[in-house]
């Protein structure tokens, strides 16, 4: 009985460390991020290159988990869309028809991953709402606490598509 009992404290132990040591890590803040994959011009955008893209504005963002439980709220957003950054980058490919197999990996500094398909971006009203942000709560790209960000406004469950120090957008065509 004494075995047992010791075995269930050092796993509680155990787990106890790993959500500790989980709920530690910092997201490296990131101030450009690639795109690359199947493109015809793919590049390193940063904020400098953000002065050529039109700005789009949200007044506020409610951020979400996945429980849909209320984690934070983002005021006075200005941000650029992501499907204009991918036009600049052109996906290479022929068929207009083939488009609708590509998909869109959206990875953060700590490895984090999102994904977006080419329909959702360029074929629904969504594509209009997912932003890399320039401008939060009255700060600065440089200045943002969570930058480069990313994030899908019209999601239910926002925080699931919320990408802090964003680092490489990967653009592939599924098999």
């Amino acid at each position: 009985m004494h075995n047992y009992h010791l075995k269930k404290v050092l796993v509680a132990f155990i787990l106890s460390f790993s959500i500790i040591v989980h709920a530690q890590e910092k997201v490296a803040l990131t101030s450009q991020f690639s795109i690359e994959g199947k493109l015809k011009n793919p590049f390193v955008f940063s904020f400098k290159e953000a002065a050529g893209y039109a700005v789009v504005s949200i007044d506020s963002l409610v951020i979400y988990n996945h429980l849909h439980e209320r984690k934070r709220v983002i005021n006075h957003i200005k941000g650029i869309l992501l499907k204009d950054i991918l036009t600049k980058a052109a996906i290479d490919e022929g068929s207009p028809k083939l488009l609708s197999e590509y998909y869109i990996t959206c990875i953060a500094s700590d490895g984090y991953k999102v994904v977006f398909s080419w329909n959702e971006i360029f074929n629904t009203e969504i594509g209009n709402h997912i932003l890399i942000a320039i401008e939060a709560g009255g700060l600065k790209a440089e200045a943002m606490p969570d930058r480069m960000l990313l994030f899908s406004a019209m999601d239910i469950n926002t925080g699931r598509r919320f990408v802090k120090g964003l680092n490489k957008i990967v653009v592939e065509r599924a098999n």
